[in-house]
């Protein structure tokens, strides 16, 4: 629910590298829940390898709206692949955030883009998608936790299933002769009926 909330808004600021990012959480989560129903635990182990994956992004995340090291949140590549100048949807339409737009346009504006200043904002966009990225992180974490224990209890379900006294000594045993018992050949019947006679 919270990937299909942030994929919402990452699609309203048109941030290409998150929106693809979050369709193949979406999907792997999706094959997770069904290995998990359908007890598969390579389906499962796979969903918690991603899971590395998607805290190294949002680790990232978080470092480029903080703008950790050399990193930059002005920056178009990234985030929206060089498409388009859209930034986190937060910016302009954050709590209490007011958007003035400014005219006349710089020259340096592109003529179909609006200039807008962004004032009286409650909490800052950045901080905002910081928080989204470290709830996913918190939910990366649990959901690797419980991966591996979903994994652990499925492989020791296996291994202590008994395919017919395959792999248990005091499993199920095919009858067995009896010492106790003897065959007599079938003459020998016949041989007391004459006697007998």
């Amino acid at each position: 629910v919270c990937v299909l909330e942030r994929q919402i808004f990452d699609f309203l600021g048109y941030q290409w590298a998150p929106i693809l990012a979050n369709f193949v959480h979406i999907i792997i989560v999706i094959l997770g829940l069904f290995g998990t129903i359908q007890y598969r635990p390579r389906y499962i182990t796979g969903y918690a390898v991603w899971l590395v994956f998607w805290v190294t992004w949002n680790v990232f995340v978080i470092c480029f709206y903080l703008e950790a090291g050399d990193l930059s949140k002005e920056t178009d590549l990234i985030l929206t692949f060089n498409i388009s100048m859209h930034r986190s949807w937060w910016m302009e339409n954050g709590p209490g955030c007011t958007v003035t737009s400014v005219t006349p346009a710089p020259e340096w504006a592109p003529e179909d883009h609006r200039y807008i200043t962004v004032s009286g904002c409650l909490l800052e966009y950045q901080y905002i998608e910081v928080a989204h990225s470290s709830l996913q992180i918190f939910l990366a974490l649990a959901g690797f936790i419980y991966a591996c224990y979903v994994v652990k209890c499925i492989t020791e379900e296996e291994d202590s299933f008994d395919f017919i006294g395959g792999f248990d000594s005091y499993g199920y045993q095919g009858p067995q002769k009896t010492s106790h018992l003897q065959l007599q050949p079938m003459y020998m019947l016949s041989t007391e009926l004459e006697e007998r006679a």
